[in-house]
């Protein structure tokens, strides 16, 4: 059942994300070719292909853009056995693991399904959290792993960031590089250009607020004890507002227990987790024996 849920919402996603795509080529055909069937037509080939790359490779590029390395239990035997732990708790596969080389404290998953899984941490969050507060972040993240949640949110974060990269360079393009500026076109350079990225943000919103609050709560079940992420929120709070992350990109953000990027304003209202305050709330709840 998880399987067929995350298959639909991917499938909505290349389709949501396929029509941006469409939209953007249709403007630079109608501004630099004066034919925007023709725009529009090589730009949905362009998200075709993007949507079968983003597929299958996704994980790999959302792993390379944060610079994460494999590592064996050999390597990091404290990281490795909590995972090892909850994932026999579970009944899940053992994922790869991963370290991020950075001081924020935080972590991900990302991977196709349970199979073709990475638990990815950052140095910081091994710095900061003790061996329970550790797993309480670690379950939430298997939590994504077994409903497939990293499915959705490594595919999201890669065509978003295509997306927004995409509308940026036509921006700009259609700023300083000449075309067809008549009937308005540069009009329908502008909207597409600010539009494009609002609109992958969106999604990735969508997707990701409802996850973060069931990732908190089967992760919690799967422990059994809704604390110890409490606490790591918390602690995960105040790190990442004090250290920022300082390289990937917030087009992925939703794919990290909390946001790790400094940002207010327009930043702030496309955030892709809900209020920490409500999350710990609901923790806290939970410990109580409290009906969510």
């Amino acid at each position: 059942m998880g399987a067929v849920s995350a298959n639909l919402r991917v499938l909505m996603m290349f389709l949501v994300l396929s029509g941006i795509f469409v939209a953007i080529g249709w403007a630079v055909g109608a501004i630099f070719f004066n034919d925007w069937v023709a725009g529009a037509l090589i730009f949905l080939v362009i998200a075709a292909a993007m949507n079968i790359v983003s597929y299958f490779f996704s994980s790999k590029i959302v792993l390379a853009s944060y610079r994460a390395k494999v590592v064996s239990e050999a390597d990091a035997p404290r990281l490795y056995r909590i995972v090892r732990n909850i994932s026999q708790t579970a009944g899940l596969p053992m994922p790869q693991v991963a370290i991020v080389p950075t001081q924020t404290p935080n972590a991900f998953a990302t991977g196709r399904n349970p199979k073709h899984a990475t638990v990815a941490a950052t140095e910081g969050i091994l710095n900061l959290l003790n061996d329970d507060e550790l797993t309480g972040v670690l379950a939430h993240e298997m939590a994504h792993v077994k409903d497939r949640d990293i499915l959705v949110m490594s595919v999201a974060a890669t065509l978003a960031g295509a997306i927004s990269y995409a509308s940026r360079s036509f921006f700009w393009g259609s700023m300083f590089g000449g075309g067809n500026r008549d009937n308005g076109n540069i009009l329908i350079a502008v909207i597409v250009a600010i539009t494009a990225p609002i609109a992958a943000l969106m999604l990735q919103m969508a997707v990701s607020r409802s996850r973060e609050y069931l990732a908190d709560r089967e992760g919690a079940e799967m422990i059994g004890k809704p604390l110890y992420l409490a606490s790591a929120l918390r602690k995960l709070e105040a790190g990442n507002r004090a250290r920022p992350m300082q390289f990937g990109s917030p087009t992925s953000s939703g794919m990290w227990i909390v946001n790790p990027f400094k940002g207010g304003g327009l930043v702030n209202l496309f955030s892709t987790h809900p209020p920490m305050d409500e999350r710990i709330r609901r923790l806290e709840n939970m410990a109580s024996g409290i009906r969510m």
